[in-house]
């Protein structure tokens, strides 16, 4: 029988493909096993796409007072069987998972107390992802880990039929840290010096910031018309890409898309940047403070 493994990665979308690197190294580690992903519903049908994982796993993190759901949860990590578990997660939550097992447990790959292979590193958490999910794998034994890889994506950006040349746009982020969006305004303006340069402009976002391209003068509003492969595909089409501190930025990046990504004091680019061959980094404490021209002047540089 094969042997059996389980990694653990439950988002968010930036985490999860700069993951892909250390996806595709527990794979090549593990050629013969048949690998399961523990994940959130958002991320399970992009990861299954990647042909990385035998088998995907839903994980609705039940709370801890919901013990009925929390032993369902444990007695389906039992039965499966795992030789080595790959926590990539690594937070609370997923250290926790740890306890479920029986003993003996698994071998573990993660911070979890008492586990087998722990990143001890005691500057983990001052590490960027992609570095700190590299030493993590390599104190497992696992020596390399490759960049993000998303060559297999398979979708056709073609069908948004966007003329060439254009810009990606992506204004929004999350709903509950609007420290770290730029404000719309400037993207406006960034549209209309971009837009006399000959690049046409289309907005990016999840369904909830449907709107936002109205206030984009000729901009295209994609927003919440497109899934996580079409961004790839687009990402790959487009001559530059400006937005915030995202998820669709990791995606447009990682695709090799020349990328300016904005960050305000709210995060740490040093620890969650996006990773791509041509990507550049603006910040300012207030995003406010960042001016258009600057922006600009990024962008005409990053132009392909």
């Amino acid at each position: 029988m094969n042997e059996r493994i389980l990694v653990i990665r439950h988002g968010a979308l930036g985490d999860v493909v700069l993951s892909f690197g250390p996806f595709a190294a527990i794979r090549k580690h593990h050629p013969g096993a048949h690998i399961f992903l523990l994940t959130t519903a958002p991320y399970a049908e992009f990861c299954r796409a990647s042909g990385l994982f035998d088998e995907i796993w839903l994980d609705e993190r039940p709370p801890w007072w919901r013990v009925d759901r929390v032993l369902a949860l444990r007695e389906r990590l039992n039965a499966g069987g795992f030789r080595r578990v790959y926590d990539l997660q690594t937070s609370d939550r997923s250290s926790a998972y740890f306890r479920l097992f029986r003993s003996p447990p698994p071998e573990w790959s993660g911070i979890a107390r008492g586990c087998s292979h722990p990143h001890a590193n005691p500057r983990r958490d001052g590490m960027h992802t992609v570095e700190r999910q590299a030493e993590q794998l390599k104190s497992a034994g696992i020596a390399e880990t490759p960049p993000t890889d998303l060559s297999w994506v398979k979708a056709d950006g073609a069908r948004f039929s966007l003329p060439a040349p254009y810009v990606l746009l992506v204004p929004g982020g999350s709903k509950h840290r609007p420290d770290k969006r730029w404000p719309v305004g400037n993207y406006a303006a960034l549209a209309t010096l971009l837009a006399k340069r000959g690049f046409g402009a289309a907005v990016l976002g999840g369904p909830d910031e449907t709107g936002i391209a109205g206030a984009l003068p000729g901009a295209r509003d994609l927003t919440g018309q497109t899934s996580f492969a079409d961004v790839v595909a687009l990402a790959r089409g487009a001559t530059l890409a400006v937005g915030n501190d995202t998820g669709p930025m990791h995606l447009i990046a990682a695709a090799g898309c020349p990328s300016v990504v904005l960050f305000s004091s709210a995060s740490d680019p040093a620890l969650c940047a996006p990773r791509g061959r041509a990507v550049t980094v603006l910040r300012k404490p207030d995003l406010a403070r960042l001016s258009v021209d600057e922006v600009e002047a990024a962008s005409s540089a990053k132009a392909r």
